[in-house]
Formats: structure tokens, sequence, C-alpha cells
């Protein structure tokens, strides 16, 4: 299984606007430097609690400071671009990365960022479509363009001048695009479905129960199914707050208090998700009454904290219950201690994915053995 690292970041809103911004870069920074494999940032607009406002202008940011680790936009929410802004802007980062450059997108879903924009009346996962395949048609299509759609219309008809590359849209690295992946939170999602016919990967989102996030891998199978693909559950990428100390006590004390960070966390996104209509992704079983539904019990069924050996046999646990999947993706949260926040990483890299793969070696023997390597 890979390790990969996750920051929407969700930080208390009252805190200095450059403290958070540096503790995230350092973050990432810690993240390259133990050997996790990527690290998705997220993007809003709105929302001084996840103050990243551009995850690409933030990744060319961590593009010297990092060497290893592949940085991916988590999410660039596409219905709010212009095709030819993001084509440019994700074009430049990729070739900036030289192939470390993962593209996270989405239809976006913070409520004051859609109102902002204008998308509340429309299909966002349409626009979002429409979108990208502008961006390919920008990208591989002949210039000068002429791109019509339902929501975007452009081209560089009148002031093409090819002699001096004007009019013609830079080009990414990497062919056709750079490896993306999507966020899967609803049960049973369709989406997931078409994603992996388009060869797009989905990443289950960390505060989505995991008897719903269960459902998303049947769904994915379906779409690689469904392209002519080995049905290979290794692509699928599952996120879970996650925090690890030196002992059970330590880890109980700081993760699951209600005015602790992740206690922080999970109360900030139900209030962001009961106005969506969507609370039920953190009941503990289907239909549970939203009035049942607490921060108490998010802390207590969606955390996964303990020392090194808890931790292990609770993934190992929650694999059981969700099927497998390649790549755990750990959340980070507000470092309301460092020293802490830091040894979880450490702890996590260096103890618990060692002995996690141990236990897991029989099993990826035998997916190597079906899909390969």
């Amino acid at each position: 299984m890979k390790l990969s690292y996750f920051i929407q970041p969700v930080h208390p809103h009252e805190r200095n606007y450059q403290q958070v911004l540096q503790e995230d870069i350092d973050s990432v920074i810690l993240a390259d430097k133990l050997g996790y494999q990527e690290a998705f940032v997220g993007e809003h607009f709105t929302d001084i609690a996840e103050p990243i406002t551009s995850c690409l202008m933030f990744i060319a940011r961590l593009a010297g400071e990092t060497e290893n680790i592949k940085l991916g936009s988590g999410v660039t929410n596409l219905p709010v671009y212009h095709p030819a802004m993001i084509a440019g802007h994700v074009a430049m980062i990729d070739q900036l990365l030289d192939g470390r450059f993962i593209w996270g997108i989405g239809p976006g879903g913070l409520p004051s960022d859609i109102e902002i924009f204008g998308n509340a009346e429309i299909d966002r996962n349409l626009k979002m479509v429409e979108v990208f395949d502008q961006v390919m048609e920008l990208w591989w299509g002949e210039a000068p363009y002429n791109v019509q759609g339902e929501f975007n219309s452009f081209s560089t008809e009148k002031t093409l001048k090819p002699d001096i590359g004007q009019g013609i849209a830079p080009k990414p690295l990497c062919k056709p695009h750079p490896p993306v992946v999507v966020t899967a939170l609803a049960p049973y999602s369709r989406g997931i479905t078409l994603a992996a016919e388009r060869d797009w990967h989905p990443i289950s989102c960390q505060y989505v129960q995991a008897h719903w996030i269960a459902t998303h891998l049947p769904k994915y199978l379906d779409g690689l199914r469904n392209a002519g693909k080995p049905e290979d559950p290794r692509g699928w990428r599952v996120a879970k707050c996650i925090f690890v100390a030196k002992d059970d006590a330590t880890a109980e004390a700081y993760a699951k208090s209600e005015d602790g960070p992740f206690g922080h966390y999970f109360s900030n996104l139900m209030r962001k998700l009961e106005t969506g209509g969507r609370l039920g992704l953190f009941g503990t079983y289907p239909d549970q009454p939203e009035e049942e539904i607490t921060l108490r019990q998010s802390l207590d069924t969606q955390v996964i904290a303990g020392s090194v050996n808890s931790v292990v046999d609770q993934i190992l646990e929650f694999r059981e219950q969700v099927g497998e999947f390649g790549t755990l993706v750990y959340t980070g949260l507000d470092w309301k201690d460092a020293q802490l926040s830091k040894q979880s990483m450490e702890l996590m890299a260096e103890e618990v994915m060692p002995r996690l793969n141990d236990s897991l070696k029989a099993s990826e023997n035998e997916l190597s053995a079906k899909f390969g390597s």
C-alpha cells in the first residue's frame, strides 16, 4: 500500500493567515522528506478556515523545495475557470514539475464558492466535464481554435499568428494530460464509474463513513471493466483522518477531543455539509436520523488514532470494511501541537506503513500476480 498526504486544510479561522500557509508548506516538505509518495492540496476561494485560494500557486511554491513527492491539486474547481486559463496554468505547472504533477479536478462543493461564482443553478458536474474536454481541445487541437460549448465558447480565429506563436495554447509535459484524480463522496457514485471509464482515478473522502466508502470500489471496478481495463483495485485511493502517537492515551486525548484539531475539523465540515443535505455521509448507518449524528459520534467512528500497533490494526480493520485499495491518503490537519503533529506523520511513514505492508504482503503478491506490479 502506498502512502499519500492531503491538506484541505481546515484551520481555526482566527489564526494568522501567513502562519497557517507556512505551516501547510512545512507539512508538505516534511511529507517529502519522510517518503510520502504524493501530496494533494485543497482549494477554496471564500473560506478563511480553508484559505488556500490557488492549489496550483501553492504547488508552484513547493516545486523547488521538494524532491521526490508528487504534488497534486486537490482539486482545481473547474466550473470557476475559463478553459483557456486552466489549460495554461496546468500545462505550465506540469512542465515545471517534470512529471511530478497530479491533476485533481472537481465541480466545487463549498456553498459560498458556488454562490459567488454564480454556479448554484447549473449542473456543475456537466460544466466540469465540458471545461476538461475543452482544455483537451486547446492542448491537442489545431489552431486557430473554434471551441463551442454550453457554458463556454471561444476562438483565436481573428488573432492567430502562428509564425510568432500567437494564438496557440502551451501544452503539458504529460500526454494527453497529467494523471487525473477525482474526489468521491456520494454512496454508490455513478461518477466514479464514469471517471474510471475516462482513466480518472477516485479518492474516497476522509469524512465519509466506511459503510459508504465500501460502495465506491464496485463502482470503480465497473468503470474499469466498461473501459476494457484490468479490474485492479490498486488505482483506488482512500483518504482517512489518522493520528499516531507513542501511546494510546496521548493519541486519544489529542485526536478524540471535541476541542482539539480533529474536533475542529469535523465540526467545521459537518456545519458546511448539513446545509447541502449531506450530513448523512457522517451517519454510522444508512438513513440514520440527522439529529442523532453528532460530533462525538464522528470522532469515535471516523478517526483512526492510537499507538503504532493500534493504528495498524485499525487500518487493517478499515480495509476489511471498505475493500482493497492501493493508496492510503493521510489527512493533514491543523498543527495545534506541532511536535505531536510532526511525530504522527513520522510514525505513520516510518513505523505504521512498514508493519502494515508486512501484513498485506500476501494480498499484494496475489494482486501483482493477477495484474502485474
